[in-house]
């Protein structure tokens, strides 16, 4: 996939997009199978479309939220923007049209 971004978000900029997100519903969703090639793809289409999304870690899932956070963003070259009990809210700006300004 792709690599993380060079520069990191400062605390603002995740925060502004925290408060972006809080109104939207979880795209994705981590079950049972875990950490999967699936997965990492559906989020990687999922940011391609969405750029702020958020994936929500059901109880049957594997992994520990900060786990699938950190190989998620590392899988689809984003941003972890936080972890709010079990979801997780990723940002990745679009290559060519990004609709998110950041602060």
């Amino acid at each position: 996939m792709e690599r993380r971004p060079r520069a990191d978000l400062t605390s603002k900029q995740r925060k502004h997009l925290r408060g972006l997100a809080h109104h939207i519903e979880p795209l994705v969703r981590i079950g049972h199978q875990g950490l999967t090639v699936g997965l990492g793809d559906a989020v990687f289409e999922a940011l391609d479309e969405h750029e702020l999304i958020k994936v929500k870690l059901l109880e049957s899932a594997p992994c520990e939220k900060a786990e699938a956070a950190e190989w998620l963003a590392e899988r689809c070259g984003a941003h972890v923007c936080g972890v709010v009990g079990r979801i997780v809210i990723l940002y990745r700006r679009h290559k060519t049209h990004p609709a998110i300004a950041l602060r």
